[in-house]
């Protein structure tokens, strides 16, 4: 599968470049996306190189689509899917702190969502969603986009921080796409 580019209103979402490994590794060095996220910790240059390489090759074996996050040709995040192939991906993002709570996340996702389910990917009938407990920016994104809270997974997320539990959510195909009602988190 070749990498695709989608444009919302104000992002362009397009394939990580090896141009970009600076900018990866720098946002990378953040605690929250290290908390979050399964990025290494420490991140190094050369994770953020890996990174780059890797994504290209999730795209060409049809695995994992993954974008860069650009605003205005600057690289802010990244969002993808995970596990394509198993008709329920996971969808994951972060974004820069110097953008955080202006909507990009959301906006990114948003496009991510509709070209998964698109009538080329008829294949697709649910999209997951997990986050760390605590990840309020994640669940306010999810939640935005429709996603429906599922429950909590003990202990399932694990990084280089440890193990920590994760919220889960699920959007299928044929769900309104709207925000919905959440229990408390």
């Amino acid at each position: 599968m070749e990498p695709e580019i989608l444009r919302t209103a104000r992002l362009e979402l397009s394939a990580p470049r090896v141009s970009d490994v600076a900018v990866i590794h720098e946002e990378c060095q953040d605690a929250a996306i290290q908390r979050f996220t399964t990025v290494p910790s420490p991140y190094l240059l050369a994770d953020a190189e890996s990174f780059v390489e890797l994504a290209h090759g999730w795209w060409a074996e049809g695995s994992e689509a993954t974008w860069a996050i650009r605003l205005a040709q600057r690289l802010v995040g990244m969002v993808g899917l995970a596990k394509l192939p198993s008709g329920a991906p996971e969808i994951g993002y972060w974004v820069s702190s110097s953008v955080r709570g202006r909507g990009i996340a959301s906006e990114a996702a948003r496009a991510v969502v509709d070209w998964a389910f698109s009538p080329e990917r008829p294949e697709l009938a649910r999209i997951e969603w997990r986050a760390v407990v605590g990840n309020l920016g994640s669940a306010r994104v999810a939640r935005s986009l429709g996603f429906r809270y599922e429950g909590l997974l003990r202990q399932a997320h694990v990084n280089s921080l440890g193990r920590s539990d994760l919220w889960v959510g699920g959007l299928l195909r044929t769900d309104r796409r709207d925000r919905q009602p959440w229990p408390v988190i």
